[in-house]
């Protein structure tokens, strides 16, 4: 189907036929020079596309190479008579073939019996696999055609686009007469299987345009979206061109442009795809970004990465062709599948009214009159929650007429009003904010935000673009209010009833984000963005000074819990001296699991969501307590200690066996340990007396326990290594490390903990494999001569093909009197394995690890001495330590 004005004409310049006719004529075996000719037409092609031809040329072009070559490879074959056709269908029927598309062929048969057809049929076949061309084929009767076009909408849709190469066109008519939509197929049960398949379709990509790693093809706003506008046009008005549904009514000029350009950028970059891959390959993987990126003349530049800005033209042109789908699908509904039912048109106010339960315009120069109801249209779908959507003739009206949306606009107090109306609504604020997104109005209305649209962030961590991950943050949010929340998120379902501004949190989770891509730290970029929003919104004082700090800091609360040792109370007081206030920390908490939430869907698990817990807990306390009266370490000791003791008495504990065992465990053992773990550790010991083996403790987590993840400790001498080997041990059963407690008592006893999941990111709970984990860390961890071994064992699997830098910061920690190593670095399979491996062979000794995994990236802090248990203050060691780590994990 053409687009716009274009019209194809063959270039026969490319390759000359008669030529190779001549040279087929004096071949001896045919399948050289067809082959050689394919080569030739798809190299001049690929030259072409370098040089910056019209992409639609070359796609056409291949097309109508191939149907010639094609059709010539038909004439060497003999047929019995004119009762066989070659029909070109799908992708190929519809003329458009990239460098390794599927070239889609049915050998069209009058009549049932292919008996007379057989022998010229397979030899025909067998040549075009010989000379290289991946096809695929059906041989089909009319009757078959139409019995299974008649069964299988998939069928009718291939035949539906369908082209003669070779033999009488009368067959291909007859075809076409027995599939219209008299016959099989009617155009509103075409239209309703093809808009379920579409639905299943984008549910497949989470309904979003906006996957880093999108399929061209498939994705939402993809090549399919395209081909479903084309295939319900030509099934409704029997159409070849998209220019026949302007001329119907059902699109205007500027809708055919959008799709226009949108295809070709897209065939672009399929074409691309194909040459550089040499396969067929849809799929825009990070690797591939990067090298088109430079292909199409992007270049870094301080605010940005060619990558990055080449993404953001894919996104921002597929965000367009995904609301022109929607638009012209609904409008499609509503004339076929609707078209004849008497819809309910209720009366909202002088200017909307919902029909069908879509609102629209009352009248089509509303927004021409009146711009401030473009605003109005999603204040009152707010108000009204039964309201389906917008009907597709306003949603036109909408992209129309939004360009009045200007400076003037933004600054006239009736829209600031209506703005906040929609902000401070009752119901599901978020639903009309990406509403509001959708149609283009909410980054006009704020440019911050239109800026940030289809921005990706080229790294491990966000899987989203800027946009996206925002609103996705906004739809955890409003998720907090649901019943349901409070079974996955229970503190954060709790505070969002008690919040006293929910309008609050709309703003400062629209804007957290908002200040990237633009340089500097958008933390406080942001923040400068939603003050002078607010003052602009006449928002109070007081609550522009709450949005602006959550904008600043909203990261504050995720670094803390991860990154800190939050059972230490310098830090609990440290992050409540930041905080100030409850309702600080309330707003922050529940920004701060959405924000987790919606970055990447592997982040959240139950023992970040247990740290944040703990975090929220203790701060709250600290508040409670008051700022100038912080929380004393030696009461913090005795509170836990007569808790555990208390605990330890009730099941029958001897008191002289507690006493003699926490004599040497020191006080930052029972800094960094709730009264339940104490006691379960202590009874292991005490039990496990006088073994020479290691203790080994495990513990899965049950319905109340807060730590999400499977617990292990580990009890034995304190050796050099015993991390590398453990983390090495770990990694041999399939286990991942999500956080570590390395603690060593005052008689030179290991004290660590460790949160760990298996290979899916889930917590252990089989009795079996629970056993089998603890033998194994017992077998091998009971010989200190053998972890050298254990850590060179291991196998690391393939690594992820995404490479970024690794970062190592080492700074010292005078307070606890050792050396603080931060290491930032892609996840791997086997990661802490290397680090300890790497601390071996550097004579180095771990005091504490923190280690946070966030989605495909590790950030872990790592409290190291000397094996003379002094700080690691020499800069030469430090530097070798530093480069040791980068050349192990930068690979």
């Amino acid at each position: 189907m053409l687009l716009h004005h274009y019209r194809f004409e063959p270039d026969t310049t490319l390759f000359d036929l008669e030529l190779f006719r001549t040279e087929l004529a004096g071949s001896r075996s045919p399948i050289a020079p067809f082959k050689a000719a394919l080569g030739e037409i798809q190299t001049r092609l690929d030259e072409r596309f370098r040089a910056g031809a019209d992409i639609r040329d070359l796609v056409r072009g291949r097309a109508w190479y191939l149907d010639q070559l094609l059709a010539i490879a038909w004439e060497q074959h003999a047929w019995p008579d004119d009762g066989v056709a070659l029909v070109a269908v799908g992708g190929y029927g519809r003329g458009e073939l990239h460098p390794h598309s599927d070239i889609d062929l049915l050998l069209l048969l009058e009549h049932d019996d292919d008996s007379p057809y057989r022998e010229p049929l397979t030899a025909f076949i067998t040549f075009l696999w010989d000379i290289g061309l991946e096809i695929g084929h059906s041989v089909r009767s009319l009757n078959d055609c139409e019995r299974e076009a008649a069964a299988d909408v998939t069928v009718i849709t291939n035949l539906l686009e369908s082209r003669l190469v070779a033999g009488p066109e009368s067959l291909r008519h007859k075809m076409r007469e027995r599939l219209s939509a008299e016959h099989v197929w009617p155009a509103d049960r075409f239209f309703e299987a093809k808009w379920q398949e579409q639905i299943a379709r984008h549910y497949r990509y989470n309904n979003s345009e906006y996957h880093l790693e999108p399929n061209l093809k498939s994705s939402p706003g993809g090549l399919r979206d395209i081909q479903m506008i084309g295939w319900v046009a030509k099934r409704h008005f029997g159409t070849e061109q998209y220019a026949d549904i302007v001329a119907n009514g059902f699109m205007n000029d500027a809708e055919l442009r959008i799709l226009s350009q949108g295809q070709a950028f897209l065939w672009q970059v399929r074409y691309a795809l194909h040459m550089l891959t040499d396969r067929a390959e849809d799929r825009l993987l990070f690797d591939h970004q990067r090298t088109i990126a430079e292909m199409f003349g992007f270049r870094d530049t301080p605010e940005g990465l060619a990558v990055e800005q080449f993404m953001k033209r894919y996104y921002r042109h597929v965000t367009a062709l995904a609301g022109l789908n929607d638009m012209l699908l609904q409008h499609f509904d509503e004339v076929i599948l609707r078209g004849k039912e008497a819809l309910e048109t209720v009366k909202l106010n002088e200017r909307f009214e919902t029909k069908g339960g879509y609102i629209q315009v009352r009248s089509r120069n509303l927004f021409r009159e009146q711009p401030s109801a473009m605003l109005e249209l999603f204040l009152l779908m707010a108000k009204h929650p039964e309201i389906e959507g917008v009907r597709a003739d306003t949603i036109r009206l909408i992209r129309d007429h939004r360009h009045q949306i200007d400076d003037h606009y933004r600054e006239d107090p009736r829209h600031q009003r209506l703005f906040m109306a929609i902000m401070r609504a009752p119901g599901n604020v978020p639903r009309q904010l990406r509403r509001m997104n959708r149609y283009g109005i909410l980054g006009k209305y704020l440019p911050e935000f239109g800026r940030a649209v289809g921005l990706m962030q080229h790294d491990l961590f966000h899987i989203y673009t800027v946009d996206a991950h925002t609103l996705r943050l906004l739809k955890f949010l409003h998720g907090f209010r649901k019943p349901e929340a409070k079974d996955d998120f229970p503190v954060a379902a709790t505070l969002m009833q008690q919040l006293p501004k929910l309008d609050l949190l709309w703003i400062a989770g629209l804007f957290h984000d908002i200040g990237k891509g633009r340089g500097g730290d958008h933390s406080e970029i942001g923040a400068r963005d939603v003050e002078q929003f607010c003052q602009r919104h006449h928002v109070p004082q007081h609550d522009t000074n709450l949005v602006s700090w959550l904008v600043e800091h909203h990261l504050l609360m995720s670094m803390t819990a991860q990154k800190r040792d939050i059972s230490d109370p310098d830090v609990i007081r440290d992050f409540a001296m930041e905080v100030r206030n409850e309702t600080r920390l309330d707003y922050l908490y529940v920004l701060t699991v959405a924000d987790i939430n919606a970055t990447n869907p592997t982040l959240w698990n139950g023992w970040r969501a247990s740290l944040l817990r703990q975090l929220h807990a203790e701060t709250k306390r600290a508040l409670r307590r008051g700022l100038n009266n912080p929380p004393d370490r030696d009461d913090w000791v005795r509170e836990t200690r007569t808790e555990a003791r208390s605990l330890l008495q009730t099941i029958g504990v001897d008191e002289t066996d507690i006493d003699r065992l926490w004599e040497s465990l020191g006080e930052d053992y029972f800094l960094q340990y709730a009264p339940s773990e104490i006691v379960w550790q202590t009874q292991g010991i005490l039990a496990h007396q006088p073994s020479p083996l290691p203790l080994v403790l495990i513990s899965a987590p049950t319905a109340d326990m807060a730590e999400g993840g499977t617990k292990v400790f580990i009890h034995t001498r304190s050796v050099d290594d015993l991390f590398a080997a453990t983390a090495a041990a770990m990694e041999q059963l399939g286990l991942s490390i999500h956080d570590a407690r390395i603690a060593t008592s005052n008689n030179d006893w290991t004290l660590n903990t460790f949160i760990v999941l298996d290979n899916q990111g889930q917590p252990i709970r089989d009795s079996a494999r629970i056993e089998e984990m603890r033998q194994h860390l017992v077998e091998e961890l009971d010989d200190p001569d053998d972890y050298p071994d254990i850590v060179t064992r291991h196998t690391p699997r393939q690594l992820k093909h995404f490479r970024v830098a690794t970062e190592v910061l080492i700074e010292q920690d005078p307070a606890n009197d050792r050396t603080l190593l931060e290491l930032s670095a892609p996840d791997r399979p086997g990661l802490l394995a290397r680090v300890g491996r790497i601390f071996m062979e550097q004579d180095i000794a771990l005091s504490a690890a923190k280690i946070a995994t966030l989605g495909e990236r590790v950030e872990d802090v790592f409290f190291i001495t000397t094996k003379a248990g002094e700080p690691l203050t020499d800069p030469d060691r430090q530097q070798q330590l530093r480069e040791r780590l980068i050349e192990v994990l930068g690979v």
